[in-house]
């Protein structure tokens, strides 16, 4: 099983438990995310939209083609999903990356934007498909991955709140 440090969501405060992802969870990522990516681009676009929504501050940290972005997003998520059964292999690529987005300008408080607006376009691009259970084992795996991240940059472990229960 796989776990990550989390906080309670709605009090922010640190709680030590590990959230478990199981097989079944596992399995439930790979799977909605093949039936996501073939409208990857649609996806990124509603991804960004969303993002842009929730917090338009967000829109000037991507100086670049925001499109040639979202490519890059859909191919990370896409890594991210289809290695998230090797998280070992995984979380010091993923901590990597979350040294870079200090660069970036990204702050504690993105992470869960990034995750609202990622749950919110898998809900849209699912459809029907995107149950509860889909939601949870997806929140998990973002939990997990954007805790790696901000222990990459420094920031504490067990920052990411569990988000299935925040939307």
């Amino acid at each position: 099983m796989i776990y990550a440090l989390i906080n309670e969501p709605l009090t922010g405060e640190l709680n030590q438990e590990r959230v478990y992802m199981t097989n079944e969870q596992i399995k439930l990522v790979q799977d909605s995310f093949r039936q996501v990516a073939p409208i990857a681009e649609t996806a990124a676009q509603l991804f960004y939209a969303r993002l842009f929504e929730l917090d338009p501050d967000l829109e000037l940290l991507f100086k670049g083609n925001l499109s040639e972005q979202g490519r890059k997003l859909m191919q990370m998520i896409g890594l991210a999903v289809n290695s998230v059964d090797r998280m070992e292999q995984l979380l010091p690529v993923v901590r990597s990356l979350g040294t870079r987005h200090v660069s970036y300008g990204v702050r504690d408080k993105d992470y869960d934007t990034v995750g609202r607006a990622l749950l919110w376009t898998l809900r849209k691009g699912l459809g029907e498909a995107f149950t509860p259970d889909v939601e949870l084992a997806w929140s998990n795996v973002y939990a997990t991955l954007a805790s790696a991240m901000q222990s990459g940059s420094g920031t504490p472990a067990g920052a990411v709140p569990v988000l299935a229960e925040t939307i």
